[in-house]
């Protein structure tokens, strides 16, 4: 019988310790965004002030007074949900029928899928905003989540068909067995048992979509611009505007910061297990 040694004080505190610096490293860039967003335009951009300075809210009024933050809030919203609403109702169905019903090309269609990730965005560029604009669909909400939706459907379909080949097949044939159709099956069996693993995808995708900024930013001008739109316009000849940008940037990654603190267990499950194994 092995004897385990037991932990030594380094280990109880430089565990910790480093975990701690770990995650201060990681989170310094937030830190410092959501301290420059206090600080006037001018202000931002002296050594001087880099830690002492007086504080303003003049960004973040600018923001919603002059920027009509709220209109991109509400479009980013809209693209984001309605975009991880349509691929899981696509990706699930993908997911189940190629895991409980696999066929040769089964792992074909797989890396298929995977491999359209590994195309430049740009080498598609310019056809997308040509056919777009030749069929009215530039600068809407239903190309902006058509996109989205493409663009993390592989991603869905690869975290769910993992999630998927966990649950015993013989569950499903003593459902089939018991005389539960298809979408008894999908209903009563399939979801409850992933639930777990299609709320972490959903969460991750949602994630992916508002994050989503070089489509959001190059097929939209006005009535479809997302939040990516707004930061991205916080320049112009003369520079950057640090404080407006820092501003719009914090209101930007705020929600998902949110959203992550609250889902963490969900997220660290999705990317853990359905990404990964």
């Amino acid at each position: 019988m092995a004897i385990v040694a037991p932990p030594s004080k380094y280990g109880k505190v430089g565990r910790p310790v480093l975990a701690w610096a770990v995650g201060l490293l990681f989170f310094f860039p937030i830190f410092w965004m959501i301290l420059t967003s206090f600080k006037t335009d001018a202000d931002a951009v002296k050594p001087e002030f880099l830690f002492v300075f007086k504080p303003t809210l003049e960004n973040y009024l600018n923001m919603t007074e002059n920027y009509d933050y709220w209109r991109f809030a509400k479009n980013s919203v809209i693209t984001a949900v309605a975009a991880t609403l349509f691929t899981l109702f696509i990706g699930i169905p993908c997911a189940y029928a190629m895991a409980f019903n696999p066929s040769r090309a089964t792992k074909d269609v797989l890396m298929w899928m995977l491999s359209t990730k590994m195309l430049p965005a740009a080498a598609v560029l310019y056809p997308m905003t040509f056919l777009t604009k030749s069929l009215g669909l530039f600068d809407t909400h239903f190309l902006v989540i058509l996109v989205l939706s493409l663009i993390n459907l592989p991603i869905v379909v690869w975290m769910l068909f993992t999630y998927f080949k966990e649950i015993p097949k013989d569950i499903i044939e003593a459902g089939q067995m018991d005389g539960v159709n298809t979408w008894g099956e999908f209903k009563e069996i399939l979801v409850p048992l992933a639930w777990g693993g299609i709320v972490s995808t959903a969460l991750l995708c949602f994630i992916f979509c508002w994050n989503e900024a070089y489509w959001t930013v190059r097929l939209t001008t006005t009535d479809a611009a997302t939040l990516s739109k707004l930061i991205e316009g916080n320049r112009a000849p003369e520079g950057l505007f640090f404080g407006r940008l820092s501003a719009v940037s914090a209101a930007a990654v705020g929600p998902i910061i949110i959203l992550g603190w609250f889902c963490q267990k969900q997220l660290v499950q999705g990317l853990t297990f359905g990404a990964v194994k």
